[in-house]
């Protein structure tokens, strides 16, 4: 009989690609996994067990209300380990150990360097009590980080922890990708992830208005959640000239963005160095890479690391719209050596940076907990 494990969260999206089709699905190979997420849909991968929770925008109304909710309907389900993915729930998984379960914590960004950016949930009281969880966290549970760059932050952990990467799961991505073929009358370009102007956003529509010049019918998909308002964006000198070349989607399922990559020119990965952007790879490079798209990326070490040894694309400045319209041209008016890249990013994804080898160290850091010969709890 497989041993019961828990997964909470209650700010992730139910097709949430990291949590559902990476990790559990991952663990369902030699454990019975449960999932409690906001809005959860059974329907989305049958082999885990979904708790179906209400979502709230607001931390004080997820720590007040959903927290308790999950105690309420998952404590009677003594799974051996839950793994939590959010800072408000660090105290109720105290409950959860008291009842002999190990806890992991996983760190998905680092908000010691990154709070002071967040335009929502924040605020002096939050702050000090993230730091306050946090240390419990760090004194009591296993940690999970998603780059090798926060153990500069995180450096007194009492219990081992384990670093497992957010590369692409090679099956999932696989039935989008598409022989590169863009449109040379109407370039596009996709982008997929958080909308800011800390990633560089009002740097690229700067860019987009230049690029326009040349290439005035080219199309940009932007899928995501946007921190800027209507107003913001009109503020912005370059909007006007490329408003009707943008399309904004909103946050949407992977499974319905992706489709919009079939034809694009490059994949856009912009971001400024600012929070923890510089120390952890912005997952999307190579999601775009095992699509078969050119890269244009930031040019911060760690990610130079990647796009210029394997040349499957360009670094830029964030703050130089001229040079990143320069770049786009380039790859509009030379696509046999944009397809290259796109292969050569293809290969290193399957050589390197693709998820089996992250599965195999979950899998690992797992059977090292249950198997933890001094289960000590509070």
């Amino acid at each position: 009989m497989k041993a019961r494990i828990l997964h909470i969260s209650t700010a992730h999206q139910p097709q949430d690609p990291r949590v559902v089709f990476k990790q559990c699905q991952t663990l369902t190979q030699a454990y019975d996994v449960f999932c409690a997420l906001p809005r959860a849909d059974p329907a989305v991968a049958p082999d885990i067990h979904f708790i179906r929770l209400p979502f709230f925008r607001r931390v004080i109304w997820r720590t007040l209300l959903t927290c308790p909710l999950i105690l309420l309907r998952c404590l009677w389900l003594r799974p051996r380990i839950i793994h939590v993915y959010v800072p408000e729930f660090i105290p109720f998984a105290f409950v959860f150990r008291w009842f002999g379960a190990e806890v992991i914590y996983e760190v998905q960004e680092n908000l010691y360097k990154k709070i002071h950016l967040k335009t929502f949930n924040r605020g002096y009281g939050l702050e000090r009590a993230f730091r306050w969880f946090d240390r419990l966290a760090q004194r009591h549970f296993f940690l999970i980080f998603t780059e090798h760059g926060y153990l500069d932050t995180y450096t007194r952990m009492a219990k081992p922890y384990a670093v497992i990467y957010n590369y692409p799961l090679l099956s999932f991505l696989e039935p989008f990708r598409r022989p590169y073929q863009p449109n040379p009358g109407q370039p596009s370009f996709f982008y997929i992830g958080w909308l800011s102007f800390e990633r560089a956003f009002d740097t690229l529509v700067d860019s987009l208005a230049r690029l326009k010049s040349q290439h005035p019918d080219f199309i940009a998909h932007f899928f995501g959640r946007r921190t800027f308002t209507n107003a913001d964006l009109a503020q912005l000198p370059a909007f006007s000239t490329v408003r009707s070349n943008l399309r904004f989607y909103g946050y949407a399922d992977q499974r319905k963005a992706l489709p919009y990559a079939a034809g694009a020119t490059a994949g856009l990965a912009l971001l400024k160095p600012v929070g923890d952007y510089p120390d952890s790879y912005t997952t999307k490079m190579f999601e775009y890479m095992a699509l078969g798209l050119p890269v244009i990326t930031s040019d911060f070490p760690l990610y130079q690391h990647v796009v210029e040894r394997h040349r499957c694309g360009f670094c830029v400045s964030p703050y130089d719209p001229a040079r990143l319209a320069e770049t786009l041209t380039y790859l509009i008016k030379h696509p046999d050596e944009a397809e290259a890249m796109g292969q050569r990013g293809r290969q290193a994804v399957e050589t390197e940076y693709n998820w089996d080898s992250e599965a195999q160290k979950l899998l690992a850091f797992y059977k090292q907990i249950s198997h933890n010969p001094n289960r000590t709890h509070a």
